[in-house]
């Protein structure tokens, strides 16, 4: 089993994958076709702008063309660094998009033992007040880990109006979250429960506590409190941890306070990194924080399909939450 994970470093260069098909049939077989597939990642006219602002250390990257645009603010998960791919990616597309690092990274920590949503909100009002940038609010786009920080920021800030979660939990999960008075604690774990599948990937699946029980039930981030509308994307064969559960049960909650501000979408047999159209399934990579290679679950072809499908759910969602002028022509 795989257990790398293809990721694009610098999105100023192409990607170059050489494909080959050969025949069947033989031990070797016989190569019968061969091409190389470029892809690029900076469509012509979009700005790449390194933003070192306050303490918000990010990448703008703006649209061709007379602005303002519609802002998104894009995250992704335990990894670290400044992943820019799918924010270069989704700026071709029309919106203006801050690729937000939150650690390890420049002079970031090095680590997360503790989270402050004041730096989550110091980007936010960078990218709500760039004159580049349509208001009122703005959208986040999150995966994971960071699918939580994106709820808890629509939850406790003021200026977002959509929020997409992309297989993230409705509890704060892996380290304290601390805004102003109020401290989150991170959602328990049993790492009794992690195991070793049969090619020696661990499956760490079942290792959070549930969330809606006893005790655990502090780490709930308050979503009710949120102004904003929110799409919950899900795989159903996520085995990083229980990310249909937890979109059902947080759109729930939004039900039970009279909301009806949340649409769920789930993909059967899709894996938990769902990235832009065409990355290559990853079934298994190191976790950083674990320490050891883990299953991330999905079947190749499912979860293409279901990259593909989410692409453009992402842009439909962000255009008729936050670009109220493309929404009303489209209607005409």
């Amino acid at each position: 089993m795989l257990t790398k994970k293809l990721v694009k470093r610098d999105v100023r260069t192409p990607f170059l994958v050489d494909i080959e098909v050969y025949s069947d049939g033989d031990t070797e077989g016989q190569l019968l076709a061969k091409e190389t597939n470029e892809r690029g990642f900076l469509a012509e006219g979009v700005q790449r702008l390194p933003v070192r602002e306050g303490r918000v250390r990010a990448t703008l990257f703006l649209p061709p063309g007379r602005g303002p645009f519609p802002g998104v603010l894009d995250m992704y998960g335990t990894g670290g660094g400044l992943p820019e791919y799918r924010a270069s990616l989704l700026a071709s597309r029309g919106f203006a998009v801050l690729a937000l690092a939150y650690y390890s990274y420049l002079d970031l920590p090095k680590d997360m033992r503790e989270l402050e949503l004041e730096y989550f909100e110091e980007a936010v009002s960078f990218l709500r007040t760039h004159p580049q940038v349509k208001g009122p609010g703005i959208g986040v786009l999150a995966i994971s880990k960071s699918g939580d920080l994106a709820l808890s920021m629509a939850s406790f800030l003021p200026g977002i109006s959509a929020t997409i979660s992309i297989n993230g939990c409705n509890a704060n999960t892996l380290f304290p979250l601390r805004y102003k008075d109020t401290v989150v604690p991170p959602l328990s774990f049993k790492t009794s429960r992690l195991f070793l599948t049969k090619s020696g990937i661990a499956n760490i699946r079942d290792t959070l506590n549930n969330p809606t029980e006893g005790e655990n039930r502090q780490s709930l981030i308050p979503i009710e409190q949120a102004q904003c509308r929110f799409l919950f994307v899900v795989a159903e064969d996520d085995q990083n941890w229980k990310s249909p559960f937890y979109a059902e049960e947080a759109a729930k909650r939004l039900r039970e306070h009279g909301k009806e501000n949340c649409e769920v979408v789930v993909y059967p047999g899709a894996g938990h990194y769902l990235e832009p159209p065409y990355f290559p399934h990853c079934p298994s990579s190191l976790h950083l924080l674990v320490g050891l290679p883990v299953v991330w679950g999905g079947e190749p072809r499912s979860h293409g399909e279901a990259q593909v499908d989410l692409w453009g759910r992402i842009q439909a969602f962000f255009i008729k939450h936050l670009d109220v002028e493309s929404t009303s022509k489209a209607r005409l």
